[in-house]
């Protein structure tokens, strides 16, 4: 039972930092990156769909992202989002088969900006990882009574250790993309 708590715990917890690390590579650096491209929204025929759905992306210069439509009838609709795409302030082209976004080099406000912004995600994922933690000792203390106080304290030294694992993996995804950020 015990096990089976700390298990779940884990998992959630490895989803946590997972998401982090993702809405990490969606903050923009000095570099063009697929992965800042990955969600933006596209209307196709009505229905929102993300742009990796819609088209294949390449980056042949550092601040410069290509990107080919699978269907030709969507060059229009790509283009409109990655003009209106929020946080990008990309110059973007359309040669009739391709898309050049080109991204601006960023100021040092912007970049100060950004990782603030990284700053705020990282936290929100502690946050998360602490709730996950106080759900599982919810958990845990509910079965003092069938396993026992030892075997709850055990548990929640080990859920303690779990818990400080993954926000220190947190901090370190955290401290890689400030560097990268700060990085000119």
């Amino acid at each position: 039972m015990i096990s089976d708590v700390l298990a779940e715990a884990k998992d959630k917890m490895h989803k946590s930092v997972e998401a982090a690390k993702d809405d990490f590579g969606n903050v923009r650096t000095g570099r063009a990156n697929p992965a800042l491209f990955q969600k933006i929204l596209v209307d196709y025929y009505g229905t929102p769909t993300p742009l990796g759905q819609l088209a294949g992306m390449q980056n042949p210069e550092a601040r410069t992202l290509l990107v080919t439509p699978y269907d030709k009838i969507a060059l229009k609709d790509i283009e409109r989002a990655l003009v209106s795409a929020p946080n990008l302030s990309a110059n973007v082209g359309n040669d009739g088969t391709v898309i050049r976004v080109t991204l601006p080099e960023l100021t040092e406000e912007r970049r100060k900006e950004f990782v603030k912004l990284v700053r705020a995600k990282g936290e929100d994922a502690k946050v998360s990882i602490r709730n996950i933690r106080r759900r599982s000792k919810d958990e845990l203390d509910a079965l003092k009574s069938e396993v026992g106080d030892d075997e709850v304290t055990r548990g929640e030294k080990e859920l303690e250790a779990v818990t400080k694992s993954h926000i220190d993996a947190i901090d370190d995804a955290l401290k890689k993309k400030e560097a990268e950020l700060l990085e000119v």
